[in-house]
């Protein structure tokens, strides 16, 4: 037989709160435990050491002042720093650099690619970096444009096809990254105006004062020069925007490799 249930039960008084109770959060290396990647952080080293070395030709060959004042080169330098610094963090299992960083230097190195193939692949006269108003001859000035406008963008796709973890990119990212192209087009219209028509670069090479053909104010003025940089400009817009969204539509390709800090073990006895 079973002892009788009492019919009144005291109550129990009440535990005085001394503190008001502190939210404890767990970071997310305590939950995913680190993973180094030698290979990624690899490939990225060789992706920065080949823009950097791209970069280093292209200043051989032309004004170092011109060369530099060029987005291509530019977009190529970020590309350059940015991938190095994900390289390190990738071999030493660090936090990823933030999407904004990464997402705009993907995107400066697209634009350099689609520019030069779409815009000025048949422009007359023929456009180069180096040498204003020629077109790039030797094979020298062959294997540096192609490094610059079509290999180092092609890394760095590759890069984030395959190596990067998908939706990082943002939506309100893709405005904030066409500062630097609005920058940009203020510094070679200003450079333009300032610049004198037969300024003599370095090597003997005939001097001009718009980088661009599409840019140049003195031939087409200052209308049709902006027109084309708005057009230019929603076009990039709309390119950031393609890549948010196919960042958040391609599969993950390093889902396989993401371990948890945490293990079951089979019960005991």
């Amino acid at each position: 037989m079973t002892a009788p249930i009492p019919r009144d039960i005291p109550e129990l008084p009440a535990i005085p709160r001394t503190h008001a109770l502190i939210p404890s959060y767990v970071p997310a290396a305590a939950v995913v435990a680190p993973v180094r990647r030698p290979l990624v952080g690899v490939f990225r080293l060789l992706i920065a050491a080949l823009a950097a070395t791209t970069v280093a030709l292209t200043l051989l060959l032309g004004s170092p002042v011109r060369v530099l004042s060029h987005f291509a080169v530019q977009s190529t330098i970020l590309l350059a720093l940015v991938t190095a610094a994900s390289a390190r963090r990738a071999w030493t299992a660090r936090k990823p650099l933030p999407s904004a960083l990464t997402g705009a230097a993907l995107l400066y190195v697209v634009i350099t690619a689609l520019v030069d193939h779409l815009l000025l692949a048949d422009t007359t006269p023929p456009f180069s970096v180096t040498t204003p108003g020629t077109a790039p001859t030797g094979w020298h000035h062959l294997l540096t444009d192609v490094l610059l406008h079509t290999v180092v963008p092609a890394a760095a796709v590759l890069d984030w096809l395959l190596l990067t973890a998908p939706g990082g990119l943002r939506l309100r990212q893709a405005a904030s990254w066409l500062v630097y192209p609005v920058a940009y087009l203020a510094f070679t219209l200003a450079r333009g105006a300032l610049d004198m028509p037969g300024t003599v670069a370095a090597k003997g090479e005939a001097g001009t004062r718009y980088l661009y053909p599409f840019l140049d104010v003195a031939a087409h003025g200052y209308r049709h020069v902006l027109a084309n940089a708005l057009l230019l400009g929603l076009a990039f817009y709309a390119l950031a925007l393609v890549l948010v969204a196919l960042d958040h539509t391609r599969p993950n390709p390093t889902r396989h490799r993401t371990k948890t800090g945490f293990r079951l073990q089979p019960p005991v006895g």
